[in-house]
């Protein structure tokens, strides 16, 4: 099989259920949106991470492919499995990770160590995929709404494991002073 096919060759793709549309269609940018998180969160992972970190990410990279083919699909066929969009397990990592922080009483700037400033990079690329997906639901073309909370968490997931990453890297948050 050749990973070319040219068919996408006049700005069209085809989506899950075979209808052709622009690739510059809300659709096609929210699902872009999520697969371009799910590679933000592929370069997180290739950093060396703590374990829970590790295997939590991995999860939420299938969940994100989940979601995509989700997206991907206006027919309704493919939906997202019932257990990922039940947030306990991902309300679970982040009271993890928050129990060993140091309260936030700042701003906190998007950098630190490299895992957390990928960490910081994902959860701003989360939130677009997030803005992406609401204005698909406003557009009333199909229902995508199920998936909002996800995104949202997941956001709040990404913001606490930076910080994590960073006090196991022994590096402070770097707060924003402000003017």
């Amino acid at each position: 099989m050749r990973i070319y096919t040219r068919s996408g060759d006049d700005g069209s793709t085809a989506l899950g259920n075979g209808q052709r549309v622009s690739k510059a269609a809300q659709r096609v940018a929210a699902y872009g949106d999520v697969d371009e998180l799910n590679s933000a969160l592929g370069v997180l992972r290739a950093e060396p991470l703590p374990a829970p970190a590790a295997t939590e990410l991995a999860h939420v990279q299938d969940a994100l492919f989940q979601i995509g083919a989700f997206l991907a699909d206006p027919s309704g066929r493919h939906r997202v499995p019932a257990e990922l969009l039940h947030l306990v397990w991902l309300e679970r990592w982040i009271d993890a990770m928050d129990a060993e922080l140091p309260p936030l009483r700042n701003f906190v700037l998007p950098a630190g160590c490299r895992a957390a400033a990928a960490a910081h990079l994902a959860r701003s690329i989360c939130r677009r995929a997030e803005r992406g997906v609401v204005a698909l639901h406003e557009s009333g073309e199909t229902p995508v709404a199920e998936v909002l909370p996800l995104l949202n968490r997941l956001s709040d997931a990404l913001f606490v494991c930076a910080r994590w990453l960073n006090l196991h890297a022994g590096v402070g948050d770097a707060a924003w002073k402000g003017r």
